[in-house]
């Protein structure tokens, strides 16, 4: 289970909060310690005008760097820290324990909580990020969801080497590796682990370990039928 390091999914060179990952053994560990570490925090920072319209919960609890944009019709709720330059557009959902690199999007209709992004990550439109860590330059298709909670609520488990490893956590969504992609209306069951630059086509449901370097798609196959003359 040495695969499972931070180091295998993320380069952390660069990123703010890469603390954060320094005491784990696998990389979902970095959700448990979320909560910890942004209370650790001096929150409370905005540097950017909130305009009317932005609806914020406890405020003393989030920070929001230089030059991002925070656009009406936003609920943001701490704790909670946004890196500069980031876009909060109308709509999006922010339900507090998300920590946000630089240049990340955060799109309408998207909901976000418990979740970890590193820098330029885009959920740009109608997506659900739960209990989920997403690489650098990672893109989310419109209408993306990573599920988080198994139907019969027991704990996650990573499935990898025709084996389940239990990771003891009732919600865990996606492990994302930096610049992968997932396509429009793709869904991740909880567990799920992507390396970097895996490409998932649109409409598909992603489960399980998928390595570096590789394309997700179906074998299924469009069929188009003209219509009888009868029904012309």
């Amino acid at each position: 289970m040495s695969l499972f390091t931070s180091s295998t999914f993320f380069d952390l060179t660069a990123y703010q909060h890469a603390k954060l990952f320094e005491p784990c053994a696998f990389v979902w560990e970095a959700l448990l310690n979320l909560e910890a570490y942004l209370a650790a925090q001096p929150l409370g920072k905005i540097e950017v005008d909130i305009p009317t319209g932005v609806y914020l919960v406890n405020p003393e609890l989030i920070s929001i760097g230089k030059g991002s944009v925070i656009e009406p019709g936003t609920y943001i709720q701490g704790p909670c820290i946004l890196g500069e330059k980031c876009t909060v557009r109308f709509g999006a959902y922010i339900r507090g324990h998300f920590l946000a690199g630089n240049r990340c999007v955060i799109g309408h209709d998207t909901e976000v909580k418990h979740s970890i992004f590193l820098d330029g990550v885009h959920a740009a439109h109608f997506a659900y990020v739960g209990d989920s860590i997403l690489g650098n330059g990672v893109n989310l298709g419109a209408g993306t969801k990573c599920a988080n909670l198994k139907l019969d609520s027991s704990p996650v488990e990573i499935c990898y080497a025709d084996k389940r490893h239990s990771t003891g956590m009732r919600k865990l969504g996606a492990i994302v590796g930096d610049a992968s992609q997932l396509g429009c209306n793709s869904v991740t069951n909880p567990g799920t682990v992507l390396g970097k630059k895996v490409f998932c086509h649109p409409c598909i449901n992603v489960s399980g370990y998928i390595e570096a370097n590789h394309v997700v798609k179906t074998d299924s196959q469009l069929c188009i039928k003209s219509l009888s003359n009868k029904h012309s």
